[in-house]
């Protein structure tokens, strides 16, 4: 029984996690919206993969559960605590802000003309044209990648005129919720008449094919398939 009532408080612990992580990246989004983001945008991205740094805060809830169902673990950490109290909560407080610096800034913005990345040493983002634009990288991914891109996502990475790289297919927001590859496929048309090189690949496509609707996959297909 005693067995049984852990397992269960495990998994509601890992729940509870989950929520809070989701929340978290709810939050976040809420403040680089209001925050970075402009008004006139037609969508902006959450860059990865400096993106994926907002996991760490899933290390929290989950040390204070571990600390709850484990004594010898809950008295070792108090006692630490206890011990390095005046190095440690100065040290993690700064720690955490900078944290949230770097992932509160860490986005693109895309409007009707230009380009505006934004990062934790430039948060006053810097400015591209459409024109800066130097190529463009689109296709699938064939196996999942390191820190979370699975097998058939979608990707849309430009590069522009300094080097800097930006996909566009990342999560992030749109204007008025509309679906990312929808807006996609029409700048696409827009990158490709303004004769920016395009290197697009359809391998893999039958891998996202099995975990979207039609609807989306069309779209996908349409830019894959649009080049110049």
């Amino acid at each position: 029984m005693k067995t049984i009532l852990s397992i269960i408080l495990w998994l509601l612990s890992l729940v509870a996690v989950l929520i809070f992580t989701f929340a978290f990246f709810i939050f976040i989004s809420f403040i680089q919206v209001k925050l970075i983001v402009p008004d006139n945008y037609i969508l902006w991205i959450f860059k990865f993969p400096t993106a994926k740094l907002i996991f760490i805060y899933e290390l929290y809830p989950m040390f204070i559960f571990f600390c709850l169902f484990n004594k010898d673990f809950r008295k070792s950490s108090i006692r630490f605590l206890k011990r390095h109290r005046k190095i440690f909560f100065p040290v993690f407080s700064i720690f955490n802000v900078i944290l949230l610096y770097v992932i509160v800034t860490n986005v693109a913005v895309i409007t009707k003309d230009k380009i505006i990345d934004y990062s934790f040493h430039s948060p006053q983002g810097n400015i591209y044209s459409f024109k800066d634009i130097k190529t463009i990288n689109t296709g699938l991914y064939g196996k999942k990648q390191y820190l979370g891109h699975s097998k058939g996502d979608f990707y849309y990475i430009i590069e522009l005129k300094d080097g800097t790289t930006i996909d566009l297919a990342e999560d992030g927001g749109t204007m008025k919720d509309e679906d990312l590859r929808f807006i996609l496929e029409r700048l696409d048309k827009q990158f490709v008449q303004m004769g920016i090189p395009k290197k697009a690949s359809t391998a893999n496509f039958n891998y996202t094919k099995k975990n979207l609707d039609k609807i989306y996959t069309d779209k996908i297909r349409n830019i894959l398939e649009n080049t110049p």
